[in-house]
């Protein structure tokens, strides 16, 4: 009885499960077992042919993910495909840029040829491609080269550009004098066509492991954490440029004069490593927690139901339909769940009955005591210590004096004496006031740096709420999608989940579980 009563129980949390996943985008693995997949490439006209880039060569399927046939195998050490591209107004012409050099297709990938090979493994691993009506750019992780006449002879750039690891290029077919390139260095644009490049956006380049571990603890803590991974231009907006870095998203309405911090608010992870707009103006990104979309302010996730954890890449066809390319291969999102009306939140789902996180986070601050207002109370008290005076008070006894004592008998005793009188005591009482502390107080500097050693405490430990909050979350939906059978990976989940949660109530004093407990009775 108790056994049927257990298995009824777990289908309906299965049920209540499905139907939480329900409004979620569902990923569909299209590459028939092709893993590692690094790359991907629609048709415009035809959203059935696909091609796909790997660490074997690239892949074609012309029904839609049914069947696929190697179209390029390389030889050398590194295999890797890692772009491909189509050239404006021709969708048989194809580029592949891979770890081997960058190859060339006339007739849709069935014949390729080499048009370019680096003098070294850096030079020689190619990760992006532009190809504009003045030339074709080339990005490697050995620097930048460039190619006037389609291929035949190539130049390497000059300065940082030539030397430098480069990520991506974004321009749009309207104004392709314009380009933008992301890099170890930072961000570049060119308004004549690659003649002169200008630096919009400077990021130190350790994190791409340009510099050694020595030079990291010396460098800046804002230059340390800001590397730019991606870059990409607004196609409804050329103004509007967006920027991947390891601190999150950037914007820039100026094209690169100005820059801010796009709002993290959903995004798990702020460090995001590609972005990507859709026609519709809707800009995706990844980060290390999965794929996003980024609606009225707020970054949504659309990975939930993607069984895999590095995404390489996305791409879009032509009827929005999603792709993401991963370590377990190609995956394929409807586009039905992007305005899909009445869409109901899966995290609020999954937590009903415990504290929010903002609630969490107050009371996680409150139990550090690295409140914002304690810096404020120091700083009033501090300006109110000239008010008050310095009160100093003197005391002192003297004893000096003595009195004798004339009788004029011989016979009593203590006549004729001298005798020790009562002490007599002196005291004081001292009022100053230095007024020049209304001005400046002294104890103001010592104060700045408590404040910012307490801001800096204060970001750790919301962090590490953060993450340990999502991550229970996280675990709570894995550990529902689980078989019946599977009773050991349950098990590793639940230890798992009161794991997160002993970790929050060490953060807060017990709060996290004590109001679980309150709102449950």
């Amino acid at each position: 009885m108790k056994k049927i009563m257990a298995i009824l129980v777990i289908g309906v949390l299965s049920l209540l499960t499905e139907n939480a996943w329900a409004s979620e985008p569902k990923w569909q693995e299209i590459s028939r077992g092709v893993v590692n997949v690094k790359a991907v490439l629609i048709a415009e006209e035809d959203v059935k042919v696909i091609y796909i880039g790997t660490d074997k060569g690239v892949f074609k399927t012309e029904d839609a993910g049914g069947t696929w046939r190697n179209i390029l195998s390389l030889g050398g050490g590194n295999h890797a495909v890692n772009y491909l591209a189509f050239v404006s107004g021709n969708k048989k012409i194809i580029y592949a840029a891979t770890g081997n050099g960058l190859f060339f297709s006339a007739n849709a990938g069935e014949r390729w040829g080499r048009i370019f090979k680096g003098k070294n493994s850096f030079e020689n691993d190619c990760v992006a491609l532009a190809i504009l009506p003045y030339g074709i750019y080339l990005g490697t992780q050995g620097g930048l080269f460039v190619s006037k006449d389609n291929g035949r002879s190539w130049h390497k750039e000059p300065g940082k550009l030539g030397n430098s690891h480069i990520f991506n290029f974004a321009y749009l077919p309207k104004e392709p004098d314009c380009l933008y390139l992301a890099c170890a260095d930072g961000a570049f644009k060119t308004v004549d066509s690659g003649k002169n490049w200008e630096r919009i956006f400077a990021a130190h380049p350790v994190e791409n492991d340009a510099e050694s571990t020595e030079e990291n603890e010396e460098s800046d803590e804002e230059k340390r954490y800001s590397a730019v991974r991606y870059i990409t231009i607004d196609p409804h907006n050329p103004d509007e440029l967006y920027l991947a870095t390891n601190r999150g998203v950037y914007k820039s309405k100026d094209r690169g004069t100005a820059w801010e911090v796009l709002s993290d608010y959903g995004l798990l992870s702020r460090a995001t490593q590609f972005l990507l707009f859709s026609d519709k103006g809707e800009l995706y990104a990844v980060s290390k927690s999965g794929v996003f979309i980024y609606k009225q302010e707020r970054w949504r996730e659309l990975s939930f139901n993607l069984s895999s954890r590095y995404i390489n890449f996305l791409g879009l066809d032509k009827n929005t339909g999603l792709y993401a390319c991963t370590e377990k291969g190609l995956f394929r999102a409807s586009p039905d769940y992007i305005d899909a009306p009445g869409r109901q939140d899966i995290v609020a789902e999954y937590s009903k009955g415990e504290p929010a996180i903002q609630e969490v986070q107050q009371q996680a601050i409150k139990y550090a005591e690295v409140e914002p207002e304690k810096i404020i109370s120091w700083r009033k008290q501090a300006q109110k210590k000239a008010i008050l005076p310095q009160v100093s008070l003197g005391l002192g006894r003297d004893t000096a004096d003595l009195w004798h004592w004339e009788s004029g008998s011989a016979t009593k005793e203590c006549d004729d004496a001298l005798r020790r009188g009562r002490d007599s005591l002196d005291w004081d009482v001292t009022l100053s006031w230095d007024l020049s502390e209304l001005i400046w107080n002294n104890d103001q500097t010592s104060i700045d740096t408590r404040s910012r050693l307490m801001v800096q405490l204060r970001d750790d430990i919301l962090d590490e709420v953060n993450k340990l909050y999502f991550e229970r979350i996280r675990v709570k939906m894995e550990m529902d999608s689980l078989q019946i059978e599977d009773r050991k990976k349950r098990f590793e989940k639940e230890l798992r989940v009161r794991e997160l949660t002993a970790s929050l109530d060490a953060l807060t004093g017990g709060y996290f579980s004590s109001q679980i407990q309150r709102k449950r009775t």
